[in-house]
């Protein structure tokens, strides 16, 4: 890749959260491809290692963290590993989130919408704030965070879900804007249903899967390189002139009236 690649990352680090899996993996993986050196955080220490040394089998760059984004001091931790195993840091994937229950409000416990919160929303801001200076210290400093399309619309069943990457919207927006001045960009990725382990329950039978399709314009489930594609894009060059904005990537889901 020649110097004129603006989505060549050779000489930068990354701090990966959610990344022994599907959309993290995916992310990690493309941005290493990239010549980007890469910090995998997961819960899991088996499979995190796993994803790393699969990086790292290919050429690529990466070490693995095992941690819970959600244990105080965790963002703290992985940041300052971060920068002490690469030098630096100039990406942050907030990619750590997801959702472990349905249920309407009505019959909802405050301690499960709590606990969403926490995961989705409290460790990115954590996250945030331990990366923003070295961010600010590199010059190309970016913060991709991932939200879902539940956070667009209503999410019937969901709503703590929704709730909570609605806030990541708003979130990157806000960052966005007191960061600009220091040459740090937040974007956010919204995902629409894509292929991985956490969508598994929605193909159990074919009329489940067939019924969420149909709302899908393009028919067919998202992979998680595809998003990882799109998330190189805004880490990299190649969205220098992008900040506070929502990529949505979805086969036209949002677009559905």
């Amino acid at each position: 890749m020649g110097e004129q690649d603006p989505q060549d990352l050779t000489g930068r680090s990354a701090l990966v959260t959610g990344a022994s899996r599907g959309i993290g993996r995916a992310i990690a993986e493309e941005l290493a491809a990239h010549g980007c050196a890469v910090a995998l955080a997961a819960r899991t220490p088996d499979t995190v290692q796993q994803a790393a040394d699969g990086i790292n089998a290919a050429g690529g760059r990466a070490v693995a963290f095992a941690a819970d984004v959600t244990d105080e001091g965790a963002a703290e931790r992985l940041v300052a590993e971060t920068v002490a195993a690469f030098g630096g840091l100039d990406i942050l994937v907030n990619n750590a989130g997801g959702n472990s229950f349905s249920v309407p409000v009505a019959s909802m416990r405050l301690s499960g919408w709590s606990k969403t919160m926490t995961l989705n929303v409290e460790a990115t801001v954590a996250l945030i704030q331990q990366a923003l200076p070295h961010l600010a210290a590199s010059q190309h400093g970016a913060i991709v965070n991932v939200g879902s399309v539940a956070g667009l619309r209503g999410a019937p069943m969901m709503s703590h879900y929704g709730a909570a990457k609605a806030a990541i919207s708003s979130l990157t927006k806000s960052v966005a804007l007191e960061a600009a001045h220091q040459g740090v960009r937040v974007n956010s990725l919204v995902p629409g249903w894509i292929e991985t382990d956490l969508t598994d329950f929605l193909r159990v039978d074919e009329g489940t899967e067939a019924s969420v399709l149909s709302r899908v314009p393009m028919g067919r489930w998202g992979r998680s390189e595809e998003i990882a594609h799109a998330a190189l894009f805004l880490a990299s060059d190649a969205s220098s002139f992008m900040t506070g904005q929502e990529l949505v990537v979805d086969g036209g889901l949002s677009a559905m009236p």
